[in-house]
């Protein structure tokens, strides 16, 4: 069987994110989504997760942008001067080397995002992280923690296929620059990942067996989710997406990830992707049936 998760990341954001991610799940193939706990338009994506039956929710764990969840006293050595998360992985791989980053506030704060996402009434079908945050070295074993903790079953293993990059990165032929950048990423993340599904499955946590969409993130094409579609090996495969509508307030904010929302929101509810996904009987499911199978 080929099962197929489609997950919208940044539910949360904006409500422009918001409306794009659930008009992805209702006319798409979009099958789950992650929170993020601290994002300006977090209780309207509660609203929004809860007016979609069926919809997959996880937790966007957090260290790269907006305020704490957490008591900013308690995680101070996660924060800038005004008081917010400030910086991707590779700053924050650099402050964790330089012993900058306290483990047991990254711990507290994480552990403080799951509870606010149980509070309003919605257990995570799994964690994965921000710009894949939770797949530091370190981070990667507190997540897994917490997911005990709190009961959630499963997590992303933000380590991409080569060979479904390549189906993915078909028709890509703009911003090559962005493309190869984001492609070292992904295999300077398949190091760190390399044993994260053995660590997984000796904490009971279950995990995709494959995943895709890091290179390719905000340059999605038609051709390229066909392709990517056409060779799904045997076995269940995440493909991380950010659909979206490009609002006034995503515009305020620092991501680059804007018209390209949009752009994937057509391509994921596209008439052709939908039927084709059909006719090769692919199973669209969310985290909650990996973890229900384990």
């Amino acid at each position: 069987m080929k099962n197929l998760i489609v997950n919208a990341d940044d539910l949360g954001w904006t409500d422009g994110v918001n409306h794009g991610i659930v008009e992805a799940f209702h006319r798409g193939i979009v099958t789950s989504a992650s929170l993020l706990a601290n994002g300006a338009a977090f209780a309207e994506g509660v609203d929004v997760a809860r007016s979609a039956p069926g919809l997959g929710v996880g937790v966007h764990l957090n260290l790269s942008d907006g305020p704490p969840v957490a008591d900013p006293e308690s995680v101070a050595s996660l924060l800038n001067g005004d008081g917010e998360f400030a910086g991707g992985p590779e700053s924050l791989l650099l402050r964790r080397a330089r012993r900058g980053i306290v483990l047991a506030e990254v711990e507290n704060e994480w552990d403080a995002q799951i509870q606010k996402v149980r509070d309003a009434g919605i257990m995570p079908t799994h964690l994965d992280g921000h710009k894949h945050v939770h797949m530091l070295p370190g981070f990667f074993e507190i997540a897994l923690r917490l997911a005990k903790r709190h009961g959630v079953g499963a997590i992303r293993v933000s380590l991409e296929s080569s060979s479904l990059r390549a189906a993915l990165g078909s028709g890509a032929k703009r911003n090559a620059g962005v493309i190869l950048k984001q492609g070292v990423q992904a295999r300077g993340l398949k190091l760190l990942a390399r044993d994260a599904r053995k660590q997984a499955e000796r904490a009971g946590i279950s995990t995709a067996d494959y995943f895709c969409g890091i290179a390719q993130t905000g340059k999605f094409t038609r051709e390229g989710v066909e392709q990517l579609v056409k060779s799904l090996p045997i076995g269940t495969t995440e493909l991380m997406c950010h659909p979206g509508y490009a609002d006034a307030e995503l515009q305020k904010t620092p991501t680059r990830l804007q018209a390209s929302r949009q752009t994937e929101l057509q391509i994921l509810t596209d008439t052709g992707i939908r039927n084709l996904v059909a006719s090769l009987g692919i199973r669209l499911i969310d985290y909650g049936f990996v973890s229900q199978e384990a």
